[in-house]
């Protein structure tokens, strides 16, 4: 015969079924704390559990009873009844039947009850001394003052099968069948229930909505975005004062710039067949190819007409240009596996190194964000990291075609920058396939998995990179081909090749280090493109990242390689005449030889030595947390928490400029009135720039135009325009297919036009006519 286990802990008899097996079995976390072991509906007497018999205690909140609940199956042999040798409480309601709050007697859910009971039952999470009370001697009683009574979901039927009775003739959910609970008289409410917690709310669609909005505001990546364009216009600033009417650095290569961006714009809505044959340096064709094209800003410049829409549009685009180039470092930094501050570091010195303030006036040269954008998405789909390697369950093809086609983009914008980039991406392309197959079949051979979709990734983004580069290309090949003077030689590069100092000059426009550094400027030859401080800061802290880092140690030693290799590239041939640097790319490479400057490739070098600092902040960081930790309470001082933004804040000081914002001269009436194909005198590289401007608001032909290198024919057309008017200068004009001639009467003063401007013009076949402060002769 079996006897029920006290509450107390009584012992079992040696006959007790499944007493043998008792000892050697304990409950799961989740299950009973009492004689059988609790699954997923089905209990066997088997796992009963002797170890917290004695004292009637639970393991997750239900009480110290005999029989484990179940979800209405028992096997074996199900206890029914209440034998007299079981210990019972004076208060326990076992029979009659009565529960607290529709809840069993053991203090769990029943099976129409799956929430936990409103009587204090504990639940999973629960410590011991919630789940049950002061230990009650050998009263059996739980936390809830019930009686730890036997008791099953279903009826026994003596075979160990029930049939949904329990042994008091209750069904498992304390109802007597009739769908009425045991313990309501006559159908009175249960007064338990006025303590049972209230129901959370179901949120509403908005309040849904508004919790993911308010979610996404706070997300990492919002808060860079917003971030990076803040720091943009305040870096910046006065950029955006007068946004119609300055330009930053000077109004030459800006205003060309600008026309650039509205010719495409213009042009792509018009007649796109005739992109690169742009209304400037007329008669020349392929004349947008003379230069940078900033191609990629093209949908820019379909938004609004004439030169002050061009110059806000220039102005916006310049800031959101470093607003990317912040974003893009961060990017790349916390792909890599840098710290949040880290990245931060890595960004702004990226973006705002003070040798790039003295190229405020190239907006192609301050364009680079795609770069570290584009790196930060491709290691991001194929799930690579300097800080955690290479995980395959991080890879994601849908990276790795953003990656390509930011990539493309980047190189739209010119082959300035754009060039060594794609040079830099085939080589990586290179090394990391001989690296995978290395370690999969040669080197430790490792299964590595790579996937189709992510091949299939690469070889369709790197096919559209590699087909936009060369789209790009034709036109600069055939200009090439036209123009041989415009390919650069050893000599040309020698003239902008900077001198080691210059790595440690800064240029005027630093607010920080511009006046002290007047006179080692002063011993450079062209100093615009020779004072290539990337900031002692970011020195200091790439210093300290190779010592004191979140990268390994072969890591850092890469880096710092790069950032030798760079550096040495950027001296052009003042490293030991370039023999074996910079000349055999010059030489070898395609393209390489119409780039003039080699110190712009000052940017790799700003970039690899603030992912150095990356490493180093994010592992002062840490050591912060760390420090943080052990305090008690574990939460960092305010000089500490200081401590880790001084890095930040150094690199944006030593990042402020001067840079100056000259108004633009204005558009002359007559530029929006007189037909082309004309000519503007006076006419010189610095004063036809201006000129293309003027030019946007009905895109006429111009003999005017300024670039990176000048045709013969605009040469021989200044030539001999510098007698105009005169029958050889108007003949030669008209051989050219020119109509107008426009002299602007506030240029001419000190020119051979100060006295010609109002000369006669009989018999020469011309009128004359004045529009505002310009002469306008029409041939």
């Amino acid at each position: 015969m079996t006897t029920d286990q006290s509450a107390a802990g009584g012992p079992q008899p040696a006959d007790a079924p499944g007493a043998e097996g008792a000892a050697a079995k304990k409950t799961a976390a989740g299950g009973s704390g009492t004689g059988a072991r609790e699954t997923d509906g089905r209990t066997t007497d088997a796992g009963r559990a002797t170890d917290q018999a004695a004292d009637g205690k639970v393991a997750d909140g239900r009480a110290g009873n005999s029989g484990s609940e179940t979800d209405g199956t028992t096997s074996g042999k199900a206890e029914s009844g209440d034998p007299a040798g079981s210990s019972r409480t004076a208060e326990a309601k076992v029979a009659d039947g009565k529960v607290a709050g529709g809840t069993s007697a053991d203090g769990g859910s029943g099976p129409d009850k799956p929430d936990s009971t409103a009587a204090g039952t504990s639940g999973p999470g629960d410590t011991a001394d919630d789940r049950t009370a002061d230990d009650k001697g050998g009263s059996g009683e739980t936390a809830d003052g019930k009686s730890g009574a036997s008791r099953t979901d279903g009826a026994n039927d003596g075979s160990g099968k029930t049939d949904g009775k329990d042994g008091s003739g209750k069904d498992g959910s304390g109802t007597d069948g009739s769908g009425k609970s045991a313990g309501d008289k006559d159908g009175e409410a249960d007064p338990w229930a006025a303590f049972a917690p209230a129901p959370e709310p179901v949120p509403t669609r908005v309040r849904r909505i508004g919790r993911a909005i308010g979610r996404g505001l706070i997300h990492e990546w919002t808060l860079a975005t917003v971030g990076s364009l803040v720091l943009a216009v305040l870096l910046t600033w006065p950029t955006l004062r007068y946004p119609r009417h300055t330009l930053p650095q000077d109004y030459w290569d800006p205003s060309l710039q600008a026309w650039q961006m509205a010719w495409s714009g213009h042009i792509l809505l018009t007649n796109p067949a005739q992109l690169w044959h742009a209304n400037t340096f007329f008669p020349e064709s392929w004349s947008f190819a003379f230069s940078d094209t900033l191609l990629g800003y093209a949908p820019a410049g379909m938004l609004g007409t004439g030169p002050e829409a061009a110059i806000l549009r220039y102005n916006i685009i310049f800031v959101l240009a470093h607003a990317l180039a912040t974003f893009g470092a961060y990017a790349l930094a916390r792909q890599l596996g840098a710290g949040r501050i880290g990245a931060a570091v890595a960004g702004v010195s990226y973006a705002y190194a003070p040798w790039l303030l003295a190229q405020a006036g190239h907006l192609h040269v301050v364009s680079n964000g795609g770069i570290p954008l584009a790196l930060a998405m491709l290691a991001r789909g194929h799930g690579y990291s300097l800080r955690h390697g290479y995980r395959p369950e991080r890879r994601h093809d849908g990276w790795v075609y953003a990656g390509w086609l930011v990539a493309a983009w980047q190189l739209s914008l010119g082959f300035g920058i754009g060039l060594p980039f794609a040079y830099f991406l085939g080589g990586t392309v290179v090394v990391a396939a001989v690296t995978w197959f290395l370690r999969r079949w040669v080197v430790r051979p490792v299964k590595r998995p790579f996937g189709r979709r992510l091949l299939l990734a690469d070889l369709v983004g790197g096919a559209i990179f590699a087909g936009i580069g060369l789209l790009m290309a034709l036109p600069y090949f055939k200009v090439a081909q036209l123009h041989p003077q415009a390919e650069r030689t050893i000599g040309d590069i020698s003239i902008f090749s900077p001198p080691a100092i210059g790595f440690f000059t800064a240029p005027a426009e630093s607010r920080v280090w511009g006046s002290l550094h007047e006179g080692a400027r002063a011993t450079l030859p062209w100093h615009p493109e020779m004072t290539l401080l990337p900031g002692f800061v970011l020195y200091a802290l790439a210093a300290g990242g190779l010592f004191f880092s979140v990268w390994k140690l072969r890591h850092r030693l890469l880096l710092l390689a790069g950032v030798v290799v760079t550096m040495v590239l950027a001296m052009g041939t003042r490293f030991f005449d370039g023999t074996f640097t910079y000349v055999p790319l010059f030489e070898h490479l395609p393209g390489w030889n119409g780039l003039r400057t080699p110190g712009r490739l000052m940017l790799w070098t700003t970039l690899l030595l603030g992912l150095l600092a990356a490493g180093a902040v994010s592992a002062f960081a840490a050591r912060v947390r760390e420090i943080s930790a052990e305090r008690i309470p574990s939460w960092p001082s305010p000089g500490l928490r200081l401590a880790t933004l001084v890095p930040l804040l150094l690199v944006i000081v030593e990042g402020l400029n001067t840079t100056p914002h000259p108004v633009v001269p204005p558009q002359p009436a007559a530029m929006r009135t007189v037909d082309g194909p004309l000519l503007v005198l006076p006419s010189n590289q610095s004063l036809d720039q201006p000129v293309m401007l003027w030019s946007t608001s009905r895109f006429q032909d111009v003999v005017n135009g300024g670039s990176g290198f000048t045709p013969h024919q605009l040469d021989e057309v200044r030539r001999v325009a510098a007698a105009f008017p005169d029958q050889t200068s108007v003949d030669y004009l008209r051989t050219l297919g020119v109509r107008n001639v426009l002299l602007m009467r506030d240029q001419v003063p000190g020119t051979p036009w100060e006295i010609t401007i109002d000369a006669p013009v009989d018999g020469l076949d011309i009128t004359r006519e004045e529009i505002g402060q310009v002469v306008v002769f029409r041939l």
